[in-house]
């Protein structure tokens, strides 16, 4: 996770790629559980079952007991205890394909920039270009730049070709950065141009400070008070398009998310990378905005959205507590309460691409060993089935007193190796787990 030394780094990775934070590196601790505690693999084998493959296209049988956790749930977040391993993002598309086909889910959100989700949801419902191009143009430089992603963009436009009374849709429910795209700015001035036409002139005085933002690390150079003051007049921008329409009118809305969504992305950028109480404020701040766009999202909609991100943004508690007090999963708890559904994932071994410590370097393959004695994934590797889920809600008590307990865990952001190892109570972080014997790093365009 983020530490002293790396928090400027740590930031400016948020801001290139809109990702989740960066992580600690692995040594096994020297310690084991007493031999005298209950054994909770005996207990975790009660309540797991088997998932027979992370592919998509594979039949759906073994996650039926998956659909019956899920429920009514109205958000479902599926973590990712890597950002560049094969087997979470190819899990992920067969998850949602079988939440859309069984449960009649309608969005895939993912912990990218709205306007990033924009264009990649104009091609959905419109076709225009090709995945593979769309993705590369929107996710260059992220994690998701990745032949997983083409598929599962694919699938999704292909569906909505065949279905297209019943579309789905794809949502970008972080901040604006790296840049604030050009549709994020049309779409607030084109409503006032049509709607309130009077407005006009004032709206584009206040954005003559604003627009364009095309790129967010540059701009944090700038003076604090200078980005202060745009954060001011970003605010007073959404004040004023508040005034401009009623709340039920789609249109409005639409339109007022955008305005919302510039004040956001200013507001993140008052970020003072010298103070760390600042960087941690940001961060709670940006979890914050991506569980208030998500929720936003599904009441305009009505629909049942599959939330992709980070083990530590879907979860109701982070593994840096220090850093991220508050996380995405936890305000979309206080919001929905039993209609969100938070699914963490864990690994034994394998790969995955992460970058190091240069700042603005490559995506890289790192590779771990088995988790050892002591860490969360030692034990949950011995349960009987290779790969497998676990409802935790319904763990038996020994299952519970194991799950309550934190301790090392494999959980890679966008920085590898960073110190101290990350650590985590399972059973307080999550409703669900998926636990991978291995994986291996996600492929590249």
């Amino acid at each position: 996770m983020i530490r002293s030394g790396k928090r400027l780094a740590a930031v400016a990775i948020v801001l290139a790629t809109t990702l989740a934070p960066a992580t600690a590196a692995y040594a096994s601790p020297a310690v084991s559980a007493s031999a005298s505690a209950p054994d909770p693999v005996h207990a975790l084998d009660r309540i797991a079952h088997p998932l027979l493959s992370a592919e998509p296209g594979t039949g759906t049988a073994d996650l039926r007991p998956l659909g019956v956790m899920v429920g009514d749930a109205k958000v479902v977040g599926l973590g990712e205890a890597t950002h560049g391993s094969h087997e979470f993002f190819a899990l992920k598309d067969r998850v949602f394909r079988y939440l859309v086909e069984q449960k009649g889910f309608t969005t895939f959100a993912l912990e990218m920039s709205w306007s990033a989700g924009l264009r990649i949801d104009d091609y959905l419902q419109h076709g225009n270009g090709d995945a593979r191009q769309v993705v590369h143009e929107t996710m260059a430089g992220s994690p998701w730049d990745r032949e997983e992603f083409v598929t599962l963009v694919q699938w999704m436009r292909d569906h909505n070709r065949q279905h297209p009374d019943h579309p789905v849709h794809f949502l970008g429910d972080d901040i604006g950065a790296p840049s604030l795209g050009a549709p994020v700015f049309d779409a607030v001035t084109d409503y006032v141009r049509r709607t309130h036409p009077e407005s006009l002139p004032r709206l584009n005085d206040l954005l003559t400070g604003l627009r364009p933002l095309d790129d967010a690390i540059g701009y944090l150079n700038r003076p604090l008070a200078e980005r202060q003051q745009n954060a001011a007049t970003a605010q007073q921008l959404l004040e004023l398009m508040e005034s401009q329409g009623k709340p039920g009118n789609d249109d409005f809305e639409f339109a007022l998310q955008n305005a919302r969504n510039i004040a956001e992305t200013y507001t993140f950028l008052t970020v003072n990378v010298d103070d760390p109480a600042s960087l941690t404020a940001m961060e709670r701040y940006r979890d914050q905005v991506m569980a208030e766009t998500t929720t936003w999202w599904q009441r305009r909609t009505g629909g049942r959205i599959l939330l992709s991100a980070q083990d530590d943004h879907v979860g109701y508690t982070a593994t840096d507590p220090t850093t991220y007090p508050k996380t995405q999963g936890a305000f979309l708890h206080d919001t929905l309460g039993a209609d969100y559904l938070a699914i963490g994932t864990t690994f034994d071994r394998g790969s995955f691409l992460s970058k190091d410590q240069a700042l603005g370097g490559d995506w890289k393959t790192f590779t771990v060993p088995p988790a050892g004695p002591g860490t969360n994934e030692y034990t949950l590797d011995q349960v009987r089935y290779r790969d497998y889920y676990a409802d935790l809600r319904k763990a038996p008590a020994a299952a519970r007193t194991w799950l309550d307990v934190s301790r090392p865990t494999y959980d890679v952001g966008t920085q590898f190796p960073v110190d101290p190892t990350p650590e985590l109570a399972i059973g307080r972080a999550y409703d669900v787990l998926v636990h991978l014997h291995t994986v291996r790093e996600a492929r590249k365009l």
